[in-house]
């Protein structure tokens, strides 16, 4: 008796736990069919994304990862972002070929991806997107193209402020308001080492510092502001903006001091009434109004030393920028139009070497050598007696990116 009581007992226990599991497979079933039967939702939004990016109405790019910030984990299905490097430039007038060149050097030695945000003349945009798309294979960068917009009060006093458009990089912060950090750069910008370099001196900023440019002059005896200005300056000889990296979240934020009035002004409030105080007395235009308003709050500025920022003046009247000296040039700004004319031949043949220069591998490594006997020929120069300095972080460039296994990069 008591052996067919067990057997009962161990039935209904078998089927108790075969109910259980029924249950269990029910609710996962109902489980799935109300998050979207078989993906197809996912793989719409998916779709809805990709349609988004390329090729959308206000002239959206994209090339590569970038447009897919995230992995997925094959074990845990966690999605993890990729930090993209934000880098926006304007481009006016004959300026296309030096922005492509600019925009190659960028995307030739930088290892995450990049994020550009283009300012330009909409008779520029067909040319930009044709050339950008052509690199897409690269899968290393998005881009976006913007029209150039200023306030509609006073537009065309801001475009003709000093040359074409420049003024622009005044309202980047108002503009892409969903950008939290960003590097700002001139068209006549080369890079010779990647952005993620100077991108990671955002991580040195102290909790007052918004903002980070190079001086104007290391040599105050050759500087323009301190012989010339006619209006506040930073420092002892003014700042250079040609390379500006900022932190965009705290630019909008800032209360700024200044000379107008008691009232601490934010930046979307400050730019008219600066420009309506001083536009008799400036003579470089957005240039000037960043360096009278970081006179008024030196502690929002972070300085960077002048191989992030290196021009001309460092060179032609001898060699001022002990950093190069010591490191090489990290990132050459070819003002004066060096890049287009015989007066500063090596500037001109840095420019010519990567502006020539396709992105294959082979191409990349091969550069270094015919530059090197480029540069020999220009040691009639002040500039090129220095020549190793062109050439010294552009090696190192080269190596690390290129010459390096993947796993010791």
């Amino acid at each position: 008796m008591r052996r067919y009581l067990r057997i009962v007992v161990l039935c209904l226990g078998c089927g108790f736990c075969s109910l259980l599991y029924a249950f269990s497979q029910l609710a996962v079933s109902l489980e799935e069919g109300a998050g979207g039967s078989g993906g197809k939702p996912q793989a719409a939004a998916a779709s809805r994304l990709a349609n988004g990016v390329r090729g959308a109405a206000t002239g959206v790019g994209s090339a590569g990862p970038a447009s897919r910030p995230g992995r997925s984990d094959r074990y845990g299905l966690k999605t993890y972002s990729v930090e993209r490097m934000h880098l926006a430039v304007v481009a006016c007038g004959e300026r296309l070929e030096e922005t492509i060149t600019m925009l190659k050097s960028a995307i030739i030695f930088s290892i995450k991806p990049l994020q550009f945000h283009i300012f330009a003349e909409d008779q520029l945009h067909d040319s930009f997107k044709g050339i950008l798309d052509s690199w897409s294979f690269l899968q290393s960068f998005n881009y976006t193209l913007y029209p150039i917009t200023f306030p509609s009060e006073n537009a065309v006093e801001w475009k003709k402020l000093f040359k074409p458009c420049a003024s622009q990089r005044l309202f980047l912060p108002l503009i892409l308001k969903e950008v939290d950090s960003l590097l700002y750069v001139d068209t006549d910008i080369l890079f010779l080492r990647p952005v993620d370099d100077i991108w990671s001196l955002l991580k040195k900023f102290n909790s007052t510092q918004i903002a980070a440019m190079a001086p104007e002059h290391e040599e105050p005896r050759i500087g323009w502001y301190n012989r010339f200005a006619r209006h506040p300056y930073y420092g002892k000889t003014g700042v250079n903006s040609g390379v500006m990296l900022m932190n965009m979240t705290r630019m909008r934020r800032k209360y700024f001091k200044n000379d107008m009035t008691t009232v601490r002004l934010r930046w979307g409030d400050i730019l008219r009434p600066l420009l309506k105080k001083y536009k008799l007395n400036i003579t470089w235009g957005d240039q000037d109004l960043l360096n009278i308003m970081f006179f008024h709050n030196p502690e929002s500025l972070f300085v960077f030393p002048c191989h992030w920022n290196y021009r001309p003046d460092h060179c032609i009247y001898g060699s001022n920028c002990q950093e190069a000296e010591e490191e090489g040039i990290f990132i050459l700004h070819g003002n004066r139009g060096v890049y287009h004319d015989d007066k500063q031949p090596a500037f001109r043949a840095v420019y010519e070497a990567l502006r020539n220069c396709s992105f294959e591998v082979d191409k990349v490594r091969s550069l270094l050598k015919p530059l090197e006997l480029e540069l020999q020929k220009t040691v009639h120069t002040y500039c090129g007696k220095i020549y190793k300095i062109f050439i010294k972080q552009l090696m190192k460039s080269v190596r690390d990116r290129y010459d390096k296994p993947p796993n010791e990069r």
